[in-house]
């Protein structure tokens, strides 16, 4: 995962805490400039989704947070889903998303495969495995490259 700059690591570990006791996955903060403007997004998941109602609860009970906690210089504060596409990274996003079809690209072939869709069928640990249509496979996290949703049209 990409480091966080000071502040969006500081809106981190304050609204962490809010976002396990409402149920949701705190994802990650992003605080940059776009356009002229400066925003504070953080980004929050749970198993099945997101909605904008989800977003809009947490926001009122974040924002008073952060206002009281920091001093931030953002002129948005925005709290969104990661989105469909976005690569999983940690441990927690192949738990998050266990059952679901997943493309998957790894650093070196295995057992001459580099990229495929499973199924995350389980995670210990580091390990995750996939099923696949023609066998399960086990990979270290450290072996994926880029994993993201597999999406069905």
């Amino acid at each position: 995962m990409k480091k966080r700059s000071k502040k969006a690591q500081q809106a981190y570990d304050i609204v962490l805490p809010l976002a396990k006791s409402m149920g949701y996955d705190l994802v990650d903060v992003e605080y940059g400039k776009e356009g002229q403007k400066m925003f504070l997004t953080v980004f929050i998941d749970k198993k099945g989704g997101i909605t904008s109602d989800d977003c809009e609860a947490f926001s009122k009970e974040a924002d008073p947070l952060i206002d009281e906690s920091m001093d931030s210089d953002a002129d948005y504060f925005v709290v969104s889903s990661p989105g469909l596409t976005r690569p999983l990274d940690t441990v927690e996003d192949y738990v998050r998303y266990e059952g679901e079809k997943i493309d998957v690209k790894l650093f070196a072939a295995k057992d001459g495969i580099k990229d495929f869709t499973g199924t995350i069928a389980g995670v210990e640990g580091e390990d995750i495995t996939f099923d696949t249509d023609e066998a399960s496979i086990t990979l270290n996290i450290k072996d994926i490259a880029k994993a993201i949703r597999h999406i069905d049209f």
